[in-house]
C-alpha cells in the first residue's frame, strides 16, 4: 500500500507552532505555565468525547469497585495529569540538571538501582505510559549515566529533528523503534542500559497477558531480548507525588531471564511479570496512567470465534 505525502508546509507550520508554545512555557515562571493547566484540561475533557469515553470504559473494567462519580473524577484527574506533564517536560532542560535533580526527584530504594545501572550486564528499563516516563532517561543523563531509549520516530520530520535533540540533551540516545535494530543489538551486546515504554497493544501476533484482570495483547520484543542478550529487566515508574513537579522513582521489580530458562513458555511468563509490575505502580496513582489508548483493542481468538458464533 503506498504511503501518502506528507504536506512539507503543514509540517513545518506544525513545527513552528510547536517551538512557539515551547518558548512561551520556557519564558515564563514554572507556576504561571503550570496555572493554565485546569483550564486547558477541562476544555480538551468537555470536547474530546471520544477518548474521554474510551477513559471511562477502560477505568471502570480496571476497577470495577468503583462507582460512576469516582470513574469520572479519575478521568479528569487523568486529563490533568497529562496536561501537566506536557509542561513539565516541556521545562526539564531548564529546571533539571546534576545541581538541581534532587528538587525534582527522589530516588525509592536507590541502592538497588545504582547497582544495577553500575552492573556490566545490559538492562532494560522498562516502563509504561504512567507518570513522567520521560523524566526517568533525562535525570539519568544529567548524572553522567549513558543510557539510550526506544522511540517511535515521528512522521513530521521538522518534530523528529527537534524532539531527538530535546531528549538527547543530557547524553541519553535515541533508537528509532522499528530502523535501528543493529544498532539496538550491538548497544545490547556492550552491556548498554535501554528504556522503552512497553504497554501499548501489539494487535494480534502479540502475547496474551493479564493486565486489571483483562487479557490484554503485549509486545514479545522485551522479553526476547532479555532472553538473547541476558539482560536484566527493571520495571520503574515516575509518579508524581506533589505539586509542582515533584516526583518519586520506584523500583517496582527486576527481573532476571536466567530464572526462567525452565519455563515451558518464558517469553510469556517474563511479560507477564513486568505487566503485574506496571499494574501495581497504576493502581497506586490510577489517575497518572494513559487511560486514553485502546490498551485492551485486540482480543484473543478465542473470543473473536465466540463473538462471532
Amino acid at each position: 500500500m503506498s504511503v501518502k505525502a506528507r504536506n512539507r508546509v503543514v509540517d513545518y507550520l506544525v513545527y513552528l507552532a510547536v517551538r512557539a508554545f515551547v518558548c512561551i512555557v520556557q519564558a515564563v515562571p514554572m507556576r504561571a505555565a503550570l496555572g493554565f493547566v485546569s483550564g486547558l484540561a477541562w476544555v480538551i475533557y468537555t470536547f474530546d468525547k471520544r477518548h474521554r469515553v474510551v477513559a471511562a470504559e477502560n477505568l471502570a473494567a480496571a476497577f470495577p469497585e468503583k462507582h460512576e462519580a469516582e470513574i469520572d473524577r479519575l478521568v479528569r484527574g487523568c486529563y490533568r495529569h497529562f496536561c501537566s506533564l506536557l509542561i513539565e517536560i516541556i521545562l526539564l532542560p531548564r529546571k533539571l540538571s546534576i545541581d538541581s535533580w534532587r528538587s525534582y526527584g527522589k530516588l525509592v530504594n536507590a541502592n538497588a538501582m545504582m547497582s544495577l545501572l553500575m552492573s556490566d550486564r545490559p538492562l532494560l528499563m522498562v516502563t509504561g505510559h504512567f507518570g513522567n516516563w520521560e523524566m526517568a532517561g533525562y535525570t539519568l543523563g544529567a548524572l553522567g549515566y549513558k543510557t539510550y531509549a526506544i522511540a517511535r520516530t515521528l512522521d513530521n520530520p521538522h518534530l523528529e529533528r527537534y524532539m531527538k535533540t530535546f531528549r538527547q540533551r543530557t547524553g541519553q540516545t535515541i533508537i528509532a523503534k522499528k530502523d535501528d535494530f543493529d544498532r539496538l543489538e550491538a548497544v545490547m551486546k556492550g552491556g548498554a542500559k535501554v528504556a522503552t515504554v512497553a504497554d501499548q497493544d501489539a494487535g494480534p501476533r502479540g502475547v496474551f497477558v493479564n493486565f486489571f484482570g483483562r487479557p490484554a495483547s503485549a509486545h514479545k520484543a522485551v522479553a526476547l531480548m532479555a532472553i538473547e542478550f541476558q539482560a536484566r529487566i527493571f520495571v520503574i515508574g515516575v509518579p508524581r507525588v506533589a505539586l509542582p513537579m515533584r516526583y518519586e522513582f520506584i523500583c517496582a521489580d527486576v527481573i532476571d531471564p536466567a530464572d526462567y530458562a525452565n519455563s515451558p513458555d518464558p517469553v510469556k511468563a517474563i511479560t507477564q511479570r513486568y505487566h503485574t509490575a506496571i499494574e501495581s505502580l497504576v493502581r497506586k496513582y490510577p489517575e497518572q496512567y494513559f487511560w486514553l489508548h485502546r490498551r485492551w483493542k485486540t482480543r484473543p481468538k478465542s473470543e473473536r470465534i465466540a463473538a462471532n458464533n
